[in-house]
C-alpha cells in the first residue's frame, strides 16, 4: 500500500535503519535523522530532529529507551506540523507513552507501536506491530505500519506499549529459565546436546529457537530495560538480576543469556 504522506524516521539503529529502508520509495517523501550522523545509507538525512519533522505528516521514532524518547521529543515537538501523527515504535511502556501524549500540541496524535522481532524481520517487513491509540490515529498509521509487519490493534493509547512489555517479560524470563535448566543439566551429567534437543522438541521449542537463532540481534541491555519497565514479581526480578549480573555481556544478543 502506497503511503500518501510525508514521513520522517528518527533513530537509525539496529531496527530503525531497516524500517526506514522499508518506507523509502513507498512514502510520498522520506526524511531520516540519527543522533550519530552518517548512518542514513543514502536516505535523505536531516541535520537535527527539528529539521527532520518540519513539514512531515507522519513522524516515526525508533529509539532505545524512555530517556532517549524524552530527549529527542523535547527537541522535535515544537516543530511538529498541525495535524501531524507521531508513531512511536520505541519500547518505553505505557506510563512514558501517557507522559508524551500529555505534552503533544493540539491536533497532534500519538500511536504507540512497539514491535516484536529482530533485525532480519525488520528488513523483511515481517515484524509483529503492537499498536495502541485512538481509532482515527490507528487508521492513519495503518499504511505505514503495514510496511513494517503484521499490525495487531491492541486498544486505546498505551495498549500497544503495555502488551509489548507483557510479551517481552515472558520471552526474556523464559530465556533465562532455559539457561538455568541447561546449567542444571550440566550438573546432573546430562549431555548438553541431549538437553538442548529435548528442550527444542517440547513446549519450550519457541524459546529454544530464539536462543539458537543466528540472525537475532537484540542486546541483553535492551532486554533488561524491557524487564525493568514491565515490573512484575519474583520471576521477572530474578531474570532481570541474571541479565544484569555481567555488564561485559550487555551488547551480546539475548540468546547469550542462556548459553553460559
Amino acid at each position: 500500500m502506497e503511503i500518501t504522506e510525508r514521513v520522517a524516521v528518527l533513530g537509525l539503529g539496529r531496527m530503525g535503519l531497516p524500517m526506514a529502508r522499508r518506507l523509502d520509495g513507498v512514502a510520498k517523501e522520506l526524511t531520516v535523522w540519527n543522533r550519530t550522523a552518517g548512518r542514513a545509507g543514502g536516505l535523505a538525512e536531516a541535520a537535527s530532529p527539528e529539521e527532520a519533522v518540519r513539514g512531515a505528516d507522519v513522524v516515526v521514532t525508533v529509539l532505545a529507551d524512555p530517556a532517549a524518547v524524552v530527549e529527542v521529543a523535547d527537541r522535535f515537538r515544537p516543530a511538529l506540523a498541525p495535524g501531524a501523527l507521531w508513531i512511536d515504535i520505541s519500547s518505553i511502556g505505557p506510563a512514558a507513552v501517557a507522559e508524551q501524549r500529555a505534552q503533544l500540541p493540539d491536533g497532534v496524535q500519538l500511536v504507540d507501536a512497539p514491535v516484536l522481532g529482530s533485525v532480519t524481520a525488520a528488513a523483511a517487513g515481517s515484524l509483529v506491530v503492537y499498536a495502541g491509540g485512538e481509532d482515527s490515529a490507528l487508521d492513519r498509521a495503518q499504511p505505514v505500519l503495514e510496511h513494517l509487519g503484521r499490525v495487531v490493534r491492541c486498544g486505546g493509547p498505551g495498549a500497544g506499549a503495555a502488551l509489548k512489555l507483557v510479551m517481552m517479560g515472558a520471552v526474556v524470563s523464559s530465556v533465562t529459565v532455559v539457561g538455568e535448566a541447561l546449567a542444571v543439566a550440566e550438573r546432573l551429567g546430562v549431555p548438553a546436546a541431549q538437553a538442548r534437543r529435548a528442550l527444542a522438541a517440547g513446549p519450550l521449542s519457541g524459546v529454544m529457537a530464539r536462543i539458537d537463532s543466528t540472525d537475532a540481534d537484540f542486546p541483553i541491555r535492551l532486554a533488561a530495560k524491557d524487564l525493568a519497565l514491565a515490573g512484575g514479581g519474583p520471576v521477572f526480578a530474578a531474570a532481570l538480576a541474571t541479565l544484569l549480573a555481567d555488564p561485559a555481556r550487555a551488547e551480546l544478543d539475548l540468546g547469550a543469556a542462556a548459553n553460559g
